[in-house]
């Protein structure tokens, strides 16, 4: 092989290397958050007496009642939104479905916490992501 033909070989293996690199991390990087609907409520999330008793819920789901623009706003990285048709993280408060699932419970107590110390929507999704992304 030629010296020009291996030296464009290795840039075209190259090239693709990190193209490669490039899209994986873009996949990876960001959750796809859904806009916050205006006016959302919290008229559809289980009331207390419904909520199943699992250590966790009750905060979780206390944060979807106090908090459901917030909620409203976050992915799930449960993938409920692939697996069972869910819009956000608050839909999952809408059923039990919050009370079986570890990620969502985590999701919705750390969102509260950190509304709590004053971070903004932005600030709590990339903490999400950080800490439940795959």
């Amino acid at each position: 092989m030629s010296g020009a033909r291996l030296a464009w070989t290795i840039a075209g293996v190259a090239g693709a290397a990190l193209l490669g690199v490039l899209a994986l991390s873009r996949q990876a990087s960001a959750a796809p958050h859904p806009d916050p609907r205006p006016g959302v409520t919290a008229e559809r999330v289980l009331p207390p007496a419904s909520v199943p008793h699992v250590i966790g819920s009750n905060e979780a789901y206390a944060a979807a009642r106090t908090m459901p623009g917030l909620l409203d706003g976050i992915y799930c990285h449960c993938e409920c939104a692939k697996n069972f048709g869910h819009r956000s993280l608050l839909t999952c408060f809408e059923s039990d479905h919050g009370a079986n699932c570890n990620i969502c419970m985590g999701e919705a107590t750390l969102a509260a916490r950190l509304a709590a110390q004053g971070n903004s929507l932005q600030q709590i999704r990339k903490a999400i992501d950080r800490q439940f992304s795959r």
